[in-house]
């Protein structure tokens, strides 16, 4: 009897790997699917490190800028309605217990503070004596950052992911640098960003500086996460909201997984037109296959009323997105942006209608998190209990 439950424990493991690596071939398979469709050589999209396109000139279509910005307007105001209404009447939801006696700045808080400062002057000037490093500050920027941001959290709630989750919290770390290349790969069909100040990096230095830099993502989001729901005032107005009559069957989760295939082909095909999906198809991919797993935590959020995960992992998402952009604008190794039809108006090197596409991926950061890692974070764990 045990020697068969073993067989069967055994049996399930390698299905879960099989269906991961046939998700992953999928992932990586349908853009080329696309491109082949419309046409165009492969070699162009596999060459690493990626080689630079000669793209088209775009110019802005304001009336394709007001139609973008018109939808999400429309996405965003039940949210700040929902908040304006809650400040006026803040009795017409359930409140939220504030949190514990809070707890003086620890002393790996200030550590971040204090490597914090001298990155971001290394990052935004241009000593010739430091030359060698100035390339390199994304790094020690972002890990300042996670120290600094766990420090707040702790300081206000005595919980922390540095504390109290060290061990899932480092396994963030490998997972975000695998997770980045994935998008880092998506741009190579719609050519969206591209560096500069990378050039004279040979093939093997150019994996290991950006995959050290990409595995700071997870972690910081994770974070910024944490320590926005650590404010009752802000939980508050989403914690009972309106109920999703979400379908539970997985056909659902097929139908949601079968749209994000369907448009990661068409970016492919229509690059300078479905390049907002490279944001968009995995979390359609992400939430179908929890569906069709039974591990749907987001979702049942959703259905249970409670809008937190969704704002916080959004606005932390978003959150983050300003730091990233901020201080890549006058760092020497940086990104620069070619958004079709709607570059226009730029916060730093971003067009202000791209900082939305930093709120689908905070979701994609929480799903992954929850999903890969098998935890579900603090505003999942109890929907009654009090934020930290």
């Amino acid at each position: 009897m045990q020697r068969t439950s073993h067989l069967t424990q055994e049996r399930c493991s390698r299905m879960k790997c099989f269906k991961w690596l046939l998700l992953m071939l999928l992932l990586v398979g349908l853009p080329l699917i696309g491109v082949l469709l419309a046409g165009h050589p492969l070699a162009p999209y596999l060459a690493f490190p990626p080689t630079p396109q000669s793209l088209p000139s775009y110019p802005v279509s304001w009336v394709w800028f007001g139609m973008l910005a018109a939808l999400i307007l429309a996405a965003l105001a039940p949210f700040l309605y929902r908040m304006v209404t809650y400040s006026i009447h803040p009795n017409s939801s359930p409140s939220i217990a504030g949190s514990p006696t809070p707890r003086v700045f620890p002393w790996w808080g200030w550590l971040g503070f204090c490597l914090l400062l001298p990155s971001w002057i290394l990052a935004w000037t241009r000593f010739p004596s430091f030359h060698l490093l100035q390339s390199h500050t994304f790094t020690p920027l972002w890990l300042s950052y996670i120290l600094l941001v766990n420090g707040l959290t702790w300081e206000r709630t005595c919980h922390c992911w540095i504390v109290n989750q060290p061990g899932k919290f480092l396994t963030l770390f490998p997972l975000s640098a695998g997770f980045w290349w994935f998008f880092e790969y998506l741009n190579r069909f719609v050519h969206t960003w591209h560096y500069v100040g990378t050039q004279e990096f040979d093939a093997a230095t150019y994996f290991w500086f950006a995959t050290i830099s990409f595995s700071t993502v997870l972690p910081a989001v994770a974070a910024t996460y944490e320590w926005l729901q650590s404010f009752p005032r802000l939980a508050a107005p989403f914690h009972k909201w309106r109920k999703v009559p979400i379908p539970q069957q997985a056909s659902f989760g097929w139908a949601l997984m079968l749209s994000g295939f369907l448009t990661l082909i068409g970016m492919g095909l229509w690059p300078d037109i479905l390049y907002p999906m490279l944001w968009i198809s995995p979390l359609f991919i992400l939430l179908g296959f929890q569906q069709i797993q039974g591990h749907t935590p987001l979702l049942a959020s959703l259905r249970a009323g409670d809008w937190r995960p969704i704002t916080f992992a959004a606005l932390a998402g978003l959150l983050c997105g300003f730091f990233w952009e901020m201080w890549n604008f006058y760092s020497l190794a940086h990104w620069e942006y070619t958004i079709p039809y709607v570059h226009g108006m730029q916060v730093f090197e971003m067009p202000l209608l791209g900082y939305a596409g930093y709120l689908s991926f905070g979701l994609e950061c929480l799903v992954l998190i929850q999903f890969a890692t098998s935890l579900d974070l603090p505003a999942l764990k109890n929907q009654e209990a009090p934020f930290f």
